[in-house]
């Protein structure tokens, strides 16, 4: 469906993801898309806006960086760092986990 039907069934402000789907290269052309014709990454892109506009005392990312671009990356890098949210999340770069102050932890199966 549309940005606004998403927007309104998960309950977030339809012009602050819109804005924060700017900020990650996002063309105002592709906001009159059907999401089905949207790339891995641009689908990526709307899940994080969608979360970044939700407020939250814990977000649970799984795999954040995965599909999205160098920009989207370095605004993610900057954002976190900037606002320190209280976050669990999966993510197997560990220079970005690094630059945004995570603790990290071992998987199970690997040498501590």
């Amino acid at each position: 469906g549309s940005l606004q039907a998403y927007a309104i069934s998960c309950g977030v402000d339809l012009s602050q993801m819109l804005t924060i789907l700017r900020k990650m290269d996002f063309s105002r052309a592709q906001f009159a898309l059907d999401m089905a014709d949207y790339s891995a990454g641009q689908k990526k892109k709307v899940l994080l806006a969608r979360s970044l506009c939700q407020r939250a005392h814990l977000y649970l990312w799984d795999e954040p960086l995965n599909f999205v671009d160098v920009l989207t990356r370095i605004q993610l890098e900057e954002l976190i760092a900037a606002s320190r949210p209280t976050m669990v999340l999966v993510e197997h770069d560990s220079t970005f986990l690094a630059r945004i102050g995570a603790q990290m932890f071992p998987v199970a199966n690997e040498p501590i």
